[in-house]
């Protein structure tokens, strides 16, 4: 996987309205311009929230993504649950699920 490519692609096309232009226009040629994995590309061609969150994308940089596709705030959300009833964990990232959703700490137990 190549998170780095995949967030900085996302990154640059929320900021850039020539590269949003070319996602609209041309999106092949464009996604040429990043080392991507084909599951990475096909996610982006769909526009697909839940998969690019399970893949490892910030929400930060995704939310932004949603909103230049046209999704809600609440949609983006139900999406990115969505994706992880569709796809697993997010696999990478720093919304990485480990430790199979297991709490690291020890808390104590109320009585």
């Amino acid at each position: 996987m190549s998170l780095y490519n995949l967030q900085k692609f996302l990154y640059e096309l929320n900021r850039d309205e020539s590269i949003q232009k070319q996602y609209k226009d041309d999106i092949e040629t464009l996604l040429s311009n990043y080392i991507l994995t084909d599951e990475e590309s096909d996610a982006l061609r769909k526009g697909d929230i839940g998969l690019l969150y399970v893949l490892g994308v910030n929400g930060q940089i995704l939310m932004h993504f949603a909103a230049f596709l046209g999704i809600e705030w609440f949609d983006y959300l139900d999406k990115m649950r969505d994706g992880i009833e569709d796809h697993g964990e997010v696999r990478d990232g720093v919304y990485a699920m480990t430790g199979g959703g297991k709490s690291f700490t020890s808390e104590e137990e109320v009585k």
